[in-house]
């Protein structure tokens, strides 16, 4: 008898039917079961980690705030105690050398750094909630009161913003001396300087920040989700608090990192030119200061700017590759 004969086209098919089909069918499901399902916020933690100088420079940071707020507790030597070891090098007694005063440069520098991250911080917070209100404000409610708020920032921005800190700051000084000829004490004077420095460094620095969230806000404000919570009854302040500025929460950390190194920046020039901190107070800036005040042609006492001057490099680098880092990682167009 006579078998049929298979065409090669028939067997192909078969072959392809019965055997690649469900091989196909079975690994592909598990290759895509295999892949976890991540958030936006574990999607930019992860992109974070992949960033190796910016996972060193937040390390960095963690440890030197440590030193800092561990070390008048573990120093020997306090920071605004005079002594008679004016101008030593650095030594095993003294590690980075002494001042004019015979105080520990090492427990000045460390105590100098807390005062200028700490106006770095707050300058920062200030900043942060100001620019942060008045440019959600102004992206939600759009129109009318959206170009006047913008306008009035576009004016601000017309202005040399160091010029209008040294304006106000020294105004303010010249009425808190009027203050303590009146019986104002001094501790209370200086508590308004601080006050004084932070509101004026965080006066000039919330423009940018007020673009920043206009901008994400008029993107955020026309979509879906905000259309079905106003069709559910929510109001203006709830659809702002809880369902805007919590898309908005990644680009806000990332600028407030990178806004901290500029304000630190700021103070330390303006207690540079005498107008920030003031002695016996310490900041890194002033440390710089009295160093080059102590420059003369008979002898230079370089530890008394190199240390001081690279701490503040240090500091504002790490803080920079680490506001570099975020951004990179909330960006999801570049990856």
């Amino acid at each position: 008898m006579n078998r049929p004969v298979e065409s090669r086209e028939s067997r192909v098919e078969g072959d392809s039917m019965g055997t690649l089909n469900p091989l196909a069918a079975v690994s592909q499901p598990s290759t895509i079961n295999s892949q976890p399902h991540l958030s936006p916020n574990q999607k930019a933690w992860r992109r974070f980690k992949g960033n190796r100088l910016a996972v060193v420079c937040g390390i960095v940071l963690a440890i030197l705030v440590l030193i800092m707020l561990l070390w008048p507790m573990i120093s020997p030597y306090k920071p605004n105690v005079l002594s008679d070891a004016q101008f030593q090098p650095p030594s095993a007694q003294h590690w980075l050398g002494t001042d004019v005063h015979g105080r520990d440069l090492l427990s000045r520098i460390f105590y100098g750094a807390r005062v200028s991250l700490l106006v770095g911080v707050v300058g920062a917070s200030v900043s942060l909630i100001i620019g942060v209100l008045w440019g959600a404000v102004a992206g939600y409610v759009g129109g009318y009161w959206d170009s006047a708020m913008m306008r009035i920032v576009d004016i601000l921005y017309s202005l040399p913003s160091i010029v209008f800190v040294i304006v106000m700051i020294t105004t303010l000084n010249g009425a808190l001396e009027k203050m303590q000829t009146k019986g104002l004490s001094a501790d209370w004077a200086k508590t308004a300087q601080f006050l004084c420095l932070f509101a004026g460094l965080g006066a000039v620095s919330w423009l940018t920040m007020a673009r920043i969230v206009r901008g994400q806000v008029l993107s955020l404000r026309t979509r879906n989700f905000v259309d079905a919570s106003r069709a559910l009854g929510a109001g203006h302040a709830r659809i702002l608090l809880r369902h805007i500025l919590p898309n908005v929460y990644g680009v806000i950390i990332v600028y407030l990192t990178l806004m901290v190194p500029s304000i630190i920046l700021y103070e330390s020039f303006l207690s540079y030119l005498g107008l920030g901190i003031q002695p016996p107070q310490a900041s890194l800036g002033s440390l710089i200061a009295e160093g080059a005040m102590n420059i003369n042609p008979i002898r230079v006492y370089w530890w008394l700017i190199v240390f001081p001057g690279g701490m503040l490099v240090s500091t504002l680098l790490a803080l920079n590759f680490l506001g570099d880092g975020l951004r990179d990682a909330w960006d999801v167009r570049g990856n």
